[in-house]
């Protein structure tokens, strides 16, 4: 049976340190080909991964290589273009988040992917743990009634990272994160973009809310993104929420992600930093789901296996759909421009 044949369009710090590596694990997936800039770079990424093929035009790497499938990694202001042209030479792809910068972006990349019948994966690890599934489960139920207010709320230690400077949990990685990409507002620098989507990709594969309007508060580091969200959010079905986090965490904490979700029957709870599931009714009934995961650790390894799977037609799930990515661009792009005015902005045209 031939090998599913993967290229990589961006290969920087996070494709180095993660994707490629998993996917080469896999006896069934070949790395084909490689795309990033620098010809030193793309020969040191060539070698050390053994990768037949590099370019530094994704436009030739698309022509000439025709993968199954593509990985995009690139900087966050380039998601659009790459993950566009892919779809249209009519390859699966798996783009790294923010999936975009701008709702109208997200919308239509759904619609071609949906078009060419081609699977599009954010690969968001956490929607890949047992308890984001459980969670789902338990919501789809409908166990704690019809949701009347949440609670979304992410902390992470890359404050250096967001300000211009380096990472911590990078010092011994093959590539170092382009500053720009994380610190450039203009860019998708900036907290928002670079980790709370996260959060608010598991909130919304969780519930299912449509976010309707958002009110934004932000601050701000040295270099003009963002380190702090402080985001009010009225849902389609009048559900109230509070989204936000901060970036300043200490150097080497883990992560902080705390969902709370309150029902017209009771509350959930999901806390990532001290794993924990937990259904608390209005009756007196708790309910606490085991789950093997590390206390805030986040690992994207599932995603991209899922994305493997997709292309070969097994069947497994994918738990952060385009339509899912562009929920969460959709809310964030409607923060920025909250935040920009200082008025109540609708989230979806």
């Amino acid at each position: 049976m031939p090998k599913t044949r993967v290229a990589v369009i961006g290969a920087g710090w996070w494709a180095a340190e993660n994707h490629i590596p998993v996917l080469q694990s896999r006896p069934d997936v070949e790395v084909s080909a490689v795309c990033r800039l620098g010809r030193e770079e793309l020969r040191r990424v060539q070698d050390k991964f053994a990768i037949p093929y590099g370019t530094e035009d994704y436009r030739e790497l698309l022509t000439r290589e025709k993968p199954d499938g593509v990985v995009i990694s690139s900087p966050h202001n380039l998601h659009y273009e790459h993950a566009l042209a892919a779809l249209e030479s009519g390859v699966h792809v798996m783009c790294e988040k923010p999936m975009v910068l701008r709702a109208s972006e997200a919308r239509h990349l759904v619609s071609v992917a949906h078009s060419r019948n081609l699977h599009f994966l954010i690969p968001y690890g956490w929607n890949y743990t047992d308890y984001a599934q459980e969670a789902r489960q338990i919501m789809h139920r409908g166990e704690i009634g019809n949701v009347e207010h949440v609670l979304c709320y992410m902390g992470s230690a890359v404050r250096e990272l967001f300000s211009g400077g380096g990472a911590w949990f990078t010092e011994k990685a093959f590539f170092k994160p382009q500053a720009s990409t994380w610190s450039d507002p203009n860019h998708g620098g900036g907290f928002a973009h670079g980790q709370l989507t996260h959060a608010l990709a598991l909130l919304f594969w969780m519930t299912g809310l449509e976010p309707a309007e958002v009110f934004a508060l932000m601050g701000h580091s040295r270099t003009g993104s963002d380190l702090y969200n402080a985001i009010s959010c009225r849902f389609t079905n009048e559900a109230t929420g509070m989204l936000g986090g901060a970036a300043t965490m200490p150097p080497r904490s883990t992560y902080q992600v705390d969902i709370r979700i309150f029902g017209s029957e009771g509350m959930l709870l999901l806390d990532i930093e001290r794993p924990r599931l937990e259904v608390r009714l209005h009756d007196g009934r708790v309910h606490s789901f085991a789950t093997q995961q590390k206390a805030g650790a986040y690992s994207c390894v599932e995603p991209v296996h899922a994305f493997v799977d997709l292309i070969q037609g097994n069947p497994v799930e994918n738990r952060s759909p385009g339509w899912l990515g562009a929920k969460v661009v959709e809310v964030i792009d409607a923060a920025f421009r909250s935040a920009k005015t200082g008025r109540v902005e609708p989230v979806a045209n």
